[in-house]
């Protein structure tokens, strides 16, 4: 069966990803992964970049976030004191989010049309919805984004203010960047929204498609 040229939508190639990972035998030194360190492992940044990349991509750090930490002694990076222990957390559930809504953004713009051209029109109801897909998955990312800076807050509270977890610098900076405002992700989704919905009422202003 070839399935070449055919596409999915998130919701059905995120189930066939799961069904491959039930199918594909595993290596016999292969290892459980139990804790969010060892899903986060599993996150990639691949050099082409296809909506099954990046849904494989938000599976694992789904499974990330919803895992237990692993014992300090396994974290990603030294952890000496009770106070870097938490701190860790912190940071790690925000850059976890962060990671989120990255996905969420690269999978939304791949469903999304930058431009409305009048030779668009026998495609109308596929790009509405498509646009859903998109408008659906930017939202998704809001919600992420809005976890990530709930989780920067507490990562920079006055009682952290001279606890350095080292080995994880970026992403403290990244909390720095989310509190000062200079990352600020749900500006970039509110403007993807917004431009989704001028696209949407190009295409409903379209005439009915009549054959060339």
């Amino acid at each position: 069966m070839q399935l070449t040229g055919k596409r999915f939508s998130p919701k059905t190639a995120a189930a066939l990803f799961c069904l491959l990972l039930t199918l594909a035998p595993a290596p016999a030194d292969a290892q459980i992964a139990v804790f969010k360190e060892q899903f986060y492992r599993l996150f990639r940044m691949h050099l082409i970049r296809t909506p099954d990349n990046f849904i494989e991509n938000i599976y694992w750090l789904e499974r990330a976030l919803a895992a237990d930490f692993a014992n300090p002694l396994h974290a990603l990076t030294r952890i000496e004191t009770v106070e870097q222990w938490e701190k860790y957390r912190y940071l790690f559930m925000m850059h976890l989010n962060v990671k989120m809504v990255e996905q969420h953004l690269f999978l939304g713009n791949m469903w999304s049309r930058r431009q409305a051209f009048f030779f668009n029109a026998p495609w109308r109801d596929q790009n509405l919805e498509s646009f859903e897909t998109a408008e659906k998955t930017f939202r998704a990312a809001l919600f992420y984004w809005d976890e990530a800076i709930r989780w920067a807050e507490l990562a920079r509270a006055g009682r952290f203010r001279f606890v350095e977890v080292r080995g994880v610098q970026f992403w403290a900076d990244s909390a720095y960047r989310i509190e000062t405002g200079e990352l600020d992700y749900g500006r970039t989704i509110r403007r993807e929204l917004a431009h989704i919905d001028r696209m949407r009422e190009q295409f409903l202003a379209m005439p009915d498609p009549v054959p060339w």
